[in-house]
């Protein structure tokens, strides 16, 4: 064994608990430090102080490696992987000095971009110890950890509101289960066609049309990857004033080339966070045959609030839905779910011919189902946050997220620096400056308030916009009324 790792392994407890120090002291300055640090200087080698330092030679200078019997010399500068490492401690002091205060604080109450959530004690537990454990969790030959992933997508269709008739697969996030869903969906259609995509090749199907009101980007990329080709998106018009699908319009499109399509319907569109009418389009198969594919990223979530509830109405009959669980499930990246009322199909699409793999079988091991051979153990940092904190829990960060976007659309709404462009619905609050509301300004806008406060840039109904969405398990008022006074000053200091 290399001498360096064998002494790590020597030491590793007490190693371990340097990292668990280093771990403990970012997450206790969450709320203080920038929330999003300013740029800086890209360095190639860490800070020229402490026993790891490195001091960059001339630009024309060719960095050496460390000679092979001193595995304490320094680092060389610049790109080159050195040819001795020097442990773990001093990596960890390295990363402490140089990363570390690069990193924003997005696990903390005040980062409202991309809808990102943060990790609750339990699921970090659970996440340390899904590296710790390192569970291969796709196959029946050492089965513990798909057979955790199967007890945790079945609280998660509790959770949901879904019935027995949907099985469940974690992914990576909402657009690999988008795509993982759309999948089923084109070997649905071949299904219908009497072909099978999966085998034949997706030339096979001939044309195919994906309908949506106000579908989320990664549906385009998807059907790219899927071979379906970005201009099988057919936009379909959304009701006044509305990102929600238009029902009437719906039902127009789907006469206008009768046959076999996807629908995806849309349970918290991005800007804000508007739900089709789940019951309304289910109810359109009456008269049409469509594969139904929800994306209820983050709107799934909308079930764990009775005053929301009746938003998922619906969300049960779906032939596929996608959840992302990043986000306000409170997990760590990456993590989502995808479930299905169609496993055969799936398993025709994913499943994976090798002997060391064990067969398809009327179970199929998780190696069947998704389009990933290694599959990492994500369901255990749901398992532990579900378990640790159930129904009640996850309902009250649900319903707090929810008060603090209203507070913050309540305020914003007052101040006559800003204009909101929609009501706030669920969680995401989104706005413009009222005065001049140009790209440039609200980049400067949203960079001024950076160390207070990230918000994402967006566009809605043709008008550059920012948006600030709630669905960490940290924030509460206190935070709102920080943001706003943020955005207030930026908007001051621009004017």
């Amino acid at each position: 064994m290399d001498r360096t790792l064998a002494a790590d392994l020597a030491d590793l407890p007490a190693l371990l608990d340097a990292t668990r120090r280093a771990a403990t002291d970012a997450l206790a300055t969450l709320a203080e430090r920038p929330v999003v640090p300013p740029p800086v200087a890209q360095r190639t080698a860490p800070p020229t102080t402490g026993p790891h330092s490195a001091t960059a030679p001339p630009a024309t200078a060719t960095p050496t490696a460390p000679p092979a019997d001193d595995p304490t010399a320094p680092l060389p500068a610049g790109a080159r992987l050195p040819t001795r490492g020097t442990g773990l401690a001093d990596t960890l002091a390295a990363f402490q000095d140089h990363w570390a205060p690069r990193f924003s604080a997005s696990a903390g109450p005040r980062y409202l971009g991309f809808v990102t959530g943060g990790a609750t004690p339990a699921a970090l537990a659970g996440d340390w110890l899904t590296a710790a454990h390192d569970q291969n969790s796709n196959s029946a030959l050492d089965p513990a950890g798909q057979d955790l992933e199967r007890e945790t997508t079945g609280w998660l269709r509790d959770l949901f509101g879904l019935t027995d008739a949907h099985t469940g697969v974690f992914v990576s996030g909402a657009t690999m289960s988008n795509t993982t869903g759309l999948a089923i969906a084109r070997e649905w259609l071949g299904e219908r066609a009497g072909v099978s995509p999966a085998q034949d090749g997706v030339a096979a199907l001939g044309p195919v049309r994906v309908l949506s009101g106000a579908p989320h980007s990664s549906i385009a990329k998807a059907l790219a990857v899927l071979g379906l080709g970005r201009a099988a998106l057919v936009p379909v018009p959304t009701l006044p004033g509305r990102e929600a699908v238009d029902p009437a319009a719906l039902d127009s499109a789907l006469a206008d080339a009768p046959g076999p399509c996807v629908v995806v319907a849309n349970a918290g569109t991005v800007n804000t966070v508007d739900f089709d009418d789940l019951r309304a389009v289910a109810a359109l198969r009456a008269r049409h045959d469509f594969w139904l594919h929800t994306d209820a990223a983050f709107g799934a979530f909308a079930a764990l609030s009775p005053e929301h509830a009746p938003l998922t109405d619906g969300l049960d009959a779906a032939d596929s839905v996608t959840v992302d669980l990043h986000k306000w499930l409170n997990v760590p990246y990456d993590s989502a779910v995808l479930f299905t009322r169609r496993r055969d199909l799936q398993a025709r699409v994913f499943q994976n011919a090798a002997a060391y793999l064990g067969p398809l079988g009327e179970h199929p091991d998780l190696v069947h189902l998704t389009p990933e051979n290694s599959h990492r153990l994500r369901a255990l940092a749901a398992w532990f946050t579900l378990r640790a904190y159930g129904r009640q829990g996850h309902r009250e960060i649900v319903e707090r997220d929810i008060a603090c976007a209203r507070e913050l659309g309540a305020a914003l709404d007052a101040d006559p620096a800003f204009t909101l462009l929609a009501p706030v619905r669920l969680n995401v609050v989104c706005f413009t400056l009222a005065a001049d509301p140009t790209p440039a300004r609200l980049t400067a806008l949203r960079e001024a308030a950076n160390g207070e406060v990230f918000v994402t840039p967006t566009v809605y109904a043709g008008t550059p916009a920012l948006r600030a969405a709630f669905s960490n398990w940290r924030t509460t008022s206190a935070d709102v009324r920080r943001a706003a006074g943020a955005l207030r000053r930026a908007a001051e200091g621009i004017a």
